[in-house]
């Protein structure tokens, strides 16, 4: 799979008296592949989670505080880069064997990962240098 099949997919909130909602996911939208597990990471200030690819998984997120910036290497060594701050009503969406890492630009950052299949360790290859990328904590 290639970065240039990441997809940004702008979300909307709708506003009411006594606050906001922002529809995360529907079972209906056509990029969406399945439900298997929905996960919270937190990430500290100038740390970075990752070198993470997964094989089958298709990756859902959404920023619920705070700022992340997300890093992305194909197999063919094209990158991209992303950056989504809370409230900004985007997705992302990263299709399987892409290899990703998430950093946290403030002190403490939340990233929402929903993920298509249960989390199985088989599925997924973890590294802590990819190309010539390395994770420095």
């Amino acid at each position: 799979m290639r970065v240039n099949n990441i997809r940004l997919i702008r979300r909307k909130y709708f506003n009411s008296h006594k606050g906001q909602v922002l529809k995360y996911i529907s079972k209906k939208e056509k990029f969406f592949k399945g439900f298997g597990e929905i996960y919270f990471n937190r990430i500290y200030n100038k740390k970075i989670k990752g070198w993470i690819l997964h094989k089958k998984n298709t990756c859902i997120f959404y920023c619920v505080v705070g700022v992340v910036k997300f890093h992305f290497i194909d197999g063919l060594g094209k990158e991209k880069k992303i950056v989504l701050k809370e409230k900004s009503s985007k997705i992302i969406l990263v299709p399987p064997k892409i290899w990703f890492s998430i950093e946290s630009k403030k002190k403490s950052s939340t990233v929402a990962n929903l993920i298509s299949i249960p989390h199985n360790d088989k599925e997924v290859i973890k590294s802590e240098k990819v190309k010539s990328y390395t994770i420095k904590n």
